[in-house]
This record gives C-alpha cells, sequence and structure tokens, in this order.
C-alpha cells in the first residue's frame, strides 16, 4: 500500500513589512516596494540594499545574524514608512497646508529636514521603549513587592507586566483608523508569502484563502523576545541575587543581555519557519495569538499591492515583471522620445 505523502512546501527566504498604503518585500531577487498611490495606481520599485552579512561573513553567522538583521531591518522599515507616507499623502485632498514653523523648517534645513526629524523621532521611540519596557516593569514590581515578598519571582512578575503593556499598547495603537488600514495590509503581507510557500500562483482568489496568522512574524518575534528575556534574566538573578538591591544596575543588565536574546530569538523564528512540532507550536502561540490584532483580513485592491510587492522579489518573476515595466514605458507618453 502506497503511502500518503504530504504536500511539500516551498519555503523561501521572504519576509516583508506593511507600510502606509504598501508593503515593503525582501526576497531572493532583493528589496522591493509597492504602494497604492492616491490615483489607484500600484507603484513598485526596488530598493538597492547591501546587507552587512554579505560584505562580512561573521555577521552572517547564526546568533549573531539576528542582531545585525534586527538592526537593518529597523533602520530599512523605518526609512521606508517615512518614503511611503509621503508618496501616499502627496496630491491628498486632507494634505494640510504648511504651518510658519514648517516652512522655517524646511527654509533652513531643506532636504537635510526628513532626516533629522527622522532621527529625532528614532531617539524619542528608544527613551519611549526605554522607559515602557525597562524602566516601568522594574518600578512597578518594587511598588507592589512589600517586604520583600515576591523578591524570588522579580523576573518572572516583571516579565508579565512587560507583557501587559506590550498587550494594552499594541490594543490602543489598533483603534487608530490609520493603523487599522496598516494591519489590513500587514496581513496581505502574510497572505501572499503563505500562498507562494504553499506553492500557488500569485492570485488576488488564492492568497484571499490563505492565514493572516504567520510564525515568523515580527510580533512573534517580539512574544519569543519577551519569554526569553524572562529565561535568561532569571538565570542570572539567579547567580547574582545581590542585583535585587540595585536597581539602576538590574537595568543595565537587562540591556545588556538584549543582543544574546535578539540573536536567540531570530534563530527561533527563523527554525519556526521550517518547522511545525510541538515545541514550535508552544512557544509560537502567544505571538499568532497577538496577530489577531496586528493583522486585519485585506480587501482585494490590498491584496494586489502584497502580490506586486511579492513579485518584485522572487527570480521566477523577474522576465515577466521587466516586460511589463517596458510595456508601461512604451505605453506612457511622457516616456516618448520627442527628438525621434
Amino acid at each position: 500500500m502506497k503511502k500518503k505523502t504530504k504536500k511539500k512546501q516551498t519555503f523561501a527566504s521572504v519576509g516583508g513589512q506593511a507600510l502606509m498604503e504598501g508593503i515593503l518585500m525582501r526576497g531572493p531577487a532583493g528589496t522591493s516596494m509597492a504602494l497604492r498611490l492616491p490615483d489607484g495606481s500600484i507603484e513598485t520599485s526596488k530598493k538597492t540594499v547591501r546587507q552587512l552579512k554579505d560584505k562580512y561573513k561573521l555577521l552572517g553567522w547564526p546568533f549573531v545574524r539576528g542582531i545585525v538583521g534586527f538592526i537593518e531591518t529597523m533602520s530599512l522599515g523605518y526609512k521606508s514608512l517615512m518614503e511611503s507616507a509621503e508618496k501616499t499623502t502627496l496630491n491628498s485632498e486632507e494634505f494640510e497646508a504648511e504651518s510658519k514653523f514648517e516652512k522655517w523648517l524646511s527654509k533652513y534645513f531643506g532636504p537635510k529636514l526628513m532626516e533629522i526629524v527622522g532621527f529625532i523621532s528614532a531617539l524619542l521611540g528608544m527613551a519611549l521603549a526605554f522607559l515602557l519596557f525597562f524602566y516601568l516593569p522594574t518600578f512597578l514590581f518594587n511598588l507592589i513587592n512589600h517586604n520583600d515578598a515576591l523578591v524570588m519571582w522579580k523576573t518572572v512578575v516583571e516579565g508579565l507586566i512587560r507583557i501587559v503593556i506590550f498587550l494594552v499598547y499594541m490594543v490602543l495603537v489598533a483603534q487608530m483608523k490609520d493603523i487599522k488600514r496598516l494591519y489590513m495590509y500587514h496581513g496581505a503581507e502574510h497572505k501572499a508569502i503563505f500562498c507562494y510557500e504553499n506553492s500557488e500562483e500569485l492570485t488576488v482568489e488564492n492568497v484571499r484563502k490563505q492565514s493572516r496568522f504567520h510564525p515568523r512574524c515580527g510580533t512573534s518575534f517580539m512574544f519569543v523576545m519577551i519569554i526569553l528575556s524572562i529565561l535568561i534574566s532569571s538565570l542570572i538573578y539567579y547567580i547574582f541575587p545581590q542585583l535585587k538591591d540595585m536597581t539602576l544596575v538590574w537595568m543595565l543588565v537587562k540591556l545588556s543581555i538584549m543582543p544574546i536574546i535578539l540573536g536567540l530569538g531570530y534563530e527561533f523564528i527563523k527554525y519556526a519557519g521550517c518547522h511545525q512540532n510541538l515545541f514550535v507550536k508552544v512557544l509560537s502561540a502567544p505571538g499568532l495569538w497577538m496577530q489577531r490584532i496586528t493583522t486585519k483580513e485585506p480587501t482585494d485592491d490590498i491584496i494586489e499591492v502584497a502580490i506586486a510587492a511579492l513579485k518584485a522579489v522572487l527570480p521566477e518573476y523577474a522576465h515577466i515583471m521587466a516586460e511589463e515595466k517596458t510595456q508601461e514605458d512604451i505605453s506612457d507618453p511622457a516616456n516618448t522620445n520627442l527628438d525621434d
């Protein structure tokens, strides 16, 4: 009797990020950004991204690549998000006139204005992250730890507080109108990747039926990091119990182990994307549940953007995309050579 064989999946090295009215996608054929412009058209562009691990082999080693990849992803993602917001709100009816202060900034800082704003925003973001996920859990623990009754459970309680803060933050953010639409693009990104990994043709119909909950999602990565931080910090706290009286030092210790947590978290997410055993399912469950908040079911027009972004980074679609681009250039009167 013949054994039943399961359909073999194609686990491609593909990942993405939702943008304002668009999607950033990274794959074997490079990095692309697809945006739904105000006129209804889809703009797909390839982005030149030189990864450090390609230049320095050491940075591509296991556990090291996670740290480097996280920094590169955050940098590229933020720049792409700013670019998408600028392009998709251009000529919008809701676009407001510049204030006197904005005009002054534009006059004295010119093209460097966005870089300065981005740098300040990044600093404020890191300060907020430190306040919410490092200082606040420790502060709240010290507040409720009367007579050192919970001192042995310090790392676990702080971890649980951190999870509650993260959940509340994500739920509140999800109530914003623009963020709801961003989460629809997030869902479309996951569905498109699942469609490709399941070796199905990238059509709206095929993508629509896929799950929007993906184990390699950044949301899952955040939960894995929180779980790992509880485990690693608990070990350190057990070895150095004197840290219970050194709040500032304890926060610095938690900051210093972040690279280790990032490296381990990345390797787990990478492993989870290719395996479906009990260990993976248990650790992935909280992140997959959280994706019910951070992803929404996309409409067909949003799915079209996800497909465009994904095709642009897959080698098997490269020649098709090039032909379509050539046809667009020929049909666009603006590209006609008036000298002929």
